[in-house]
């Protein structure tokens, strides 16, 4: 499969919402015996006086969790694209133990980077008080939040606190989505292709451009995967930023994408200890709306970890595809790089060194 010679994707990232209701493989519940190991880590760490960003896997050891966290990783990187952990200890505990907790699960797993304007490690996901700065983004309000990917190669979210309406929360899967346009509607492939700049929605930093400044393509094709880049709302600001409007063509596409996303989407329900790990170029995430709440102690209250993946996916270009979008400001930077203090450096975007 090539660019200009599309085939459909048939391994098992390109689901529908009934094949993934028949076969619910990508739930897992933790048992007792995983959760005292979680324990047994917490108070570890806590022993050592650890911070959170000093915090390695091999520092938080999960031996009854291996199988568990090596299912999840392989049905991430190369199946499905998610998965859904349930029965997280988060109830009647310190917000501060249920970071390092989060933490040191998903250090088995990839490598943590930032997500804000405050370059934090752990982002809250919230409409409450501890939403951190984050520029121009809308994360955390109560209005509905589309089917879309973010920034880096996974999503993983933690429900601390569900909104007392109890919002369903979506997946879909971007590769069916690409099978369908190329059976029906192949004319509308080649925009989407093309791609689409991104706005840094106010967080880039001195010296860098508030668009992406260049088009990063919604699908893209390298060694025979296709890869999806899709978040309507940064492409429509970026298009905004500059005074441009989509074409005919473009915003048909875009319309078709998004119907399509709405018509394949899984619902279910996310739940205080449910944890969603979804993998950013084959599977879209997003919920329905939910009623505001204004008592603190209500409020909808999600941790958000972006992870890095060893060996995430073949693309055509990782300082556009993979990088282009997250390494700017103070978003994208690991937990070794704050240590070393290089928050507001140069990072290379292309193994060669290239900052573009």
């Amino acid at each position: 499969m090539t660019m200009t010679d599309p085939a459909p994707v048939r391994d098992r990232s390109a689901w529908t919402a009934a094949d993934v209701e028949a076969d619910r493989s990508w739930e897992l519940r933790l048992d007792d015996e995983q959760r005292a190991d979680l324990e047994a880590a917490l108070t570890g760490v806590r022993a050592r006086g650890l911070a959170l960003a000093e915090i390695t896997a091999v520092d938080f050891p999960l031996p009854s969790l291996t199988g568990t966290l090596a299912a999840i990783g392989e049905e991430v990187r190369n199946g499905r694209g998610f998965a859904v952990l349930r029965g997280f200890p988060v109830q009647d505990r310190p917000l501060e133990d249920v970071e390092l907790l989060y933490w040191g699960l998903c250090s088995h797993l990839g490598t943590g980077i930032t997500q804000n304007s405050d370059a934090t490690l752990i982002h809250y996901v919230t409409e409450g008080k501890l939403r951190p700065n984050q520029g121009a983004r809308g994360v955390g309000f109560p209005t509905e939040s589309t089917l879309h990917v973010d920034l880096t190669d996974c999503v993983s979210l933690l429900c601390v606190r569900q909104a007392p309406d109890d919002p369903p929360s979506w997946l879909g899967s971007s590769t069916r989505i690409f099978n369908d346009l190329l059976e029906s509607h192949p004319e509308a492939l080649a925009p989407l292709l093309e791609g689409f700049e991104w706005d840094r929605m106010d967080e880039h930093g001195p010296g860098e451009q508030p668009t992406s400044g260049y088009r990063v393509p919604v699908f893209s094709i390298a060694e025979g995967r296709v890869s999806c880049r899709y978040n309507r709302y940064w492409m429509a600001a970026a298009m905004r930023r500059k005074g441009e409007h989509n074409t005919p063509e473009q915003r048909a596409a875009l319309d078709l994408f998004d119907r399509l996303a709405a018509q394949h989407r899984f619902e279910f329900r996310f739940e205080p200890g449910d944890i969603q790990f979804a993998n950013n170029y084959t599977v879209l995430h997003g919920r329905a709306a939910h009623a505001p709440v204004t008592e603190e102690s209500q409020v909808r209250l999600l941790m958000r970890i972006w992870l890095d993946l060893p060996q995430a996916r073949p693309v055509i270009d990782e300082a556009i595809v993979r990088y282009g979008i997250v390494r700017h400001g103070n978003l994208g930077w690991t937990a070794e790089q704050l240590h070393r203090g290089e928050v507001g450096s140069a990072r290379p975007r292309r193994a060669d060194g290239a900052t573009v």
